[in-house]
């Protein structure tokens, strides 16, 4: 009998909590009624929420709120609501939610996850700066990622006449690009090592704001549990301990007159800050590089793999590629970045590869600075908000063709390359992506140089192409194997 009152109470007191914190604040942004405790979780569909959120925006509107547990999130969908938020407004919404799993993850420090301050703005621009100082939009940098081609078509030689499974290789050459810059070498494609934290860095994405994610914030009293969210923070860890590593080996050889990568940099400015009480330190490193190991990895590679599957399956879009690319090199050894100007069809393919890989599809969450309005609603400060990339990149009245591949996306009439405001693959406002433009440059020096040397084809027993994206983090198209020929190399 005591036992039922306890029981009874119990229910009482959280559905008073539920009462008083599942309900909208005056003026919030409409959306679908929660259920006590779990919110709107059961509404998502957990293999794609993206489908989910389609619907929602089609009910509610362009700005719209869900329950996460007990606490609300706001969604953004179309251009003109997420320019809004990250653009017109972008002070109010700088700032990052410290209560889900990869925040906990990332403890705050870093780039991406970092919340909106003083230590966020200190390495935001400590890394954009050196990033400019090893060659980003140089030529220094191109021969970075010209060498690495290198390797990369080596493998796809090897290929010729035959199939492969590409899932790893871009992986492997977008990896080594940023390991060249953060720690001055590369690996061997082979290197268990590699591949090793490659396997972990897909986990990490893929677990990040999955089914598990959501689980791990709206239920606190099972975080202690050994359930699958306790794998994002071993892998994660042990990336920070490969960190760990690498930064003590340098800090017995750093150069400090000539550095020879990001950690001889940021070395350097420790020495320069040691008595201002800056943030920088061996800690703030680790997570640093870790944002930009992962970043620069995953959104590159990803959008390369869809080109190729794409590319492969419109071979008339390959073929007209590959003319432009022989037309503008003609017999000259490597190609240049500077070439993207007389390849406007090239670029158009490596944009609409973007805008149908839709890699960041959640961009990364944002919270409100401080009490604001948005679209007409009332937006309390700390809310989070979640800008739906994937909405804009094929909203119906931004694009020609905005539910199918077609490079016509980004020509004019003329046969000129045009990048509507649509174009977000990588956010937008203070908080876009550092990494755009090295992203930039290594997909279309990568692309045009495979184009210009192989034939990529699907293969006979390679079934019905799926173009079905695997939800994440970051989206990746389902595995598949790729035909390779070599193509003639006259007046190489």
């Amino acid at each position: 009998m005591v036992g039922a009152v306890v029981v009874l109470w119990l229910g009482v007191c959280l559905l008073l909590l539920w009462l008083l914190k599942g309900s909208r604040p005056p003026g919030f942004p409409p959306g679908p009624a929660p259920l006590p405790l779990i919110g709107n979780l059961l509404q998502l569909d957990p293999q794609n929420p993206l489908k989910t959120l389609r619907k929602l925006a089609e009910q509610y509107g362009p700005v719209f709120s869900l329950y996460i547990g007990t606490r609300p999130v706001v969604v953004l969908d179309g251009q003109q609501a997420v320019r809004e938020a990250l653009v017109t407004k972008a002070v109010e919404f700088t700032g990052r939610p410290d209560h889900i799993m990869i925040s906990h993850m990332a403890e705050g420090k870093g780039v991406i996850l970092a919340d909106a301050g003083p230590s966020w703005r200190e390495h935001r621009r400590f890394a954009l700066s050196t990033l400019r100082n090893f060659g980003l939009g140089k030529r220094s940098m191109e021969q970075r990622i010209l060498e690495e081609t290198t390797h990369l078509c080596t493998l796809l030689e090897k290929s010729a006449g035959g199939c492969m499974d590409p899932q790893h290789l871009f992986h492997h050459a977008a990896s080594n690009i940023i390991c060249s810059i953060i720690f001055g070498s590369r690996f061997h494609y082979d290197d268990p090592y590699f591949q090793t934290l490659i396997t972990m860095m897909e986990e990490i994405n893929k677990l990040a704001i999955g089914p598990w994610a959501m689980l791990y914030d709206v239920a606190p009293v099972l975080r202690g549990l050994p359930l699958p969210f306790r794998k994002v923070f071993q892998y994660y860890q042990r990336l920070r301990q490969h960190m760990h590593t690498v930064i003590t080996q340098h800090q017995g050889t750093a150069h400090t007159h000539a550095p020879r990568d990001m950690i001889d940099c940021y070395l350097q400015e420790m020495h320069k800050r040691a008595s201002d009480g800056s943030s920088f330190d061996d800690s703030h490193m680790e997570s640093l590089l870790i944002d930009l190991f992962i970043a620069g990895t995953d959104t590159t590679s990803n959008t390369l793999r869809t080109a190729c599957l794409y590319l492969m399956t419109h071979t008339h879009i390959q073929e007209q590629c590959h003319e432009e690319i022989a037309g503008v090199l003609g017999g000259r050894e490597c190609v240049s970045f500077e070439d993207r100007h007389s390849m406007p069809y090239v670029q158009a393919l490596i944009h609409e590869a973007q805008r149908v890989g839709d890699v960041v599809p959640l961009s990364v969450f944002h919270t409100a600075t401080t009490h604001t309005h948005l679209h007409g609603y009332t937006i309390p400060k700390g809310t989070m908000i979640i800008p739906n990339l994937s909405s804009v990149l094929s909203e119906e009245s931004q694009w020609k063709f905005p539910h199918e591949f077609n490079p016509h996306n980004f020509l004019n009439e003329h046969g000129e390359f045009v990048k509507p405001d649509a174009f977000l693959p990588f956010s937008a406002g203070s908080r876009v992506c550092l990494g755009e433009n090295l992203a930039r440059m290594e997909l279309f020096l990568i692309l045009v140089t495979v184009l210009r040397r192989f034939q990529l084809v699907w293969p006979d027993d390679g079934g019905v192409p799926d173009y079905e994206l695997i939800f994440g983090a970051t989206q990746s198209p389902k595995p598949y194997r790729m035909g390779v020929r070599s193509r003639p190399r006259a007046g190489i």
